[in-house]
């Protein structure tokens, strides 16, 4: 697994006078005061907020309160429910928060991102792993969590290829439904012992000890609400309970798989190796060169996963609200053709999770480079 350490924090090629993101800032904000808005949080934000939440927890008021206890297929249709409403709250709502772009409150943001707490995950954990790692290392090996799951996947043209790589474009689906459920019983404890050990909890200002007795007491709290009460008060057997809340898990950890990974672990991803810990290049053109987008003219899509089809436009402006990332990927295209950069777009989803089964297919045969 992807260990950090003070010596090797890799550092970017300076940006230079008259840079590729000198000239997106600056287009960006003329924007935003041209339009006369900020970059936060809008009224359509807010009303979508408020359908994530009600995706989850009204189902979860229904199954618990025994309004359902008739109908053993409208129980588990509930769950699923629950799945894609992980996956909303999760994509739209508390990815936003803990980028602090919803709010312009840092504490308000802080409130609404713990949400992932409820979910089962760990908020701690989230922000280092995707704010501190992933955003600036993105598809770095050793450093970048995202292209690092462990050895029965190969994200990475630098990683060991076992023989039972070269299947891996067939049953990375299956470990992909599995993901949520991996992270909210074991991977959460493995991160925070990790994060320790390198040094990165103080980031979140809170030791080991306190980190683990928090996350134990998160932990109590969610089987406690998502599955004692359920077997308490929804009149539904033990066994059908349980099933939901498998089905719910492997619904967000596969959609949740299927958004982020066709966004890096792609053919058209550079996936560079630092020398001297340098890479050649700027931050910005590196996340350039390492992201993809895909299904830009599909609003439905955009609206449910949270503007993360704009996967460049979140890299280079995480800050913003997702709700704006349609009109800057107008701007951000146009400065990179006017700068020769890449700007890597698929039009539809299914192409993008097309390439991707490519790109692990590859992965699966090519030789450590």
């Amino acid at each position: 697994m992807s260990v950090i350490s003070k010596k090797q924090i890799v550092k970017f090629a300076p940006k230079g006078a008259d840079s590729f993101y000198d000239a997106i800032k600056h287009r960006v904000e003329e924007y935003f005061q041209r339009e006369n808005i900020n970059t936060h949080a809008n009224r359509k934000m807010r009303i979508k907020t408020i359908a994530m939440m009600s995706m989850y927890f009204v189902p979860y008021l229904c199954i618990v309160t025994g309004l359902l206890s008739f109908s053993p297929l409208l129980f588990f249709g509930a769950w699923l429910l629950m799945g894609l409403g992980i996956v909303g709250i999760g994509a739209s709502v508390m990815h936003d928060s803990n980028h602090g772009s919803y709010f312009t409150n840092h504490k308000t943001n802080m409130m609404l991102g713990n949400i992932l707490n409820v979910l089962g995950g760990y908020s701690r954990n989230w922000k280092i792993q995707h704010n501190i790692l992933h955003h600036t290392y993105t598809n770095l090996d050793g450093l970048d969590e995202d292209i690092d799951p462990g050895v029965l996947l190969r994200m990475s043209p630098h990683k060991p290829l076992k023989k039972f790589h070269r299947f891996q474009h067939i049953y990375a689906w299956f470990l992909y439904a599995l993901m949520n459920l991996f992270w909210i019983t074991v991977k959460d404890y493995r991160l925070l012992f990790r994060y320790h050990k390198n040094d990165l909890l103080r980031k979140e200002k809170i030791t080991l000890r306190k980190a683990l007795i928090e996350l134990s007491l998160l932990k109590v709290f969610y089987v406690g609400y998502i599955l004692v009460l359920p077997i308490m008060f929804s009149g539904m057997p033990v066994y059908q309970i349980i099933l939901g809340f498998v089905a719910m898990h492997m619904v967000a950890g596969l959609a949740l798989a299927c958004i982020f990974q066709p966004a890096h672990v792609m053919e058209t991803s550079e996936y560079p190796v630092p020398v001297d810990n340098r890479i050649e290049n700027t931050w910005a053109v590196h996340q350039l060169l390492n992201t993809t987008n895909f299904s830009p003219k599909s609003v439905v899509t955009s609206w449910f996963i949270g503007g993360l089809n704009f996967q460049i436009e979140h890299h280079l402006f995480p800050h913003v609200c997702h709700v704006h990332y349609p009109a800057l990927s107008r701007i951000v295209k146009k400065t990179a053709e006017e700068y020769s950069l890449p700007y890597q777009v698929l039009p539809t989803f299914a192409e993008a999770l097309l390439m991707h089964g490519k790109m692990l297919k590859l992965l699966g045969k090519q030789q450590p480079a």
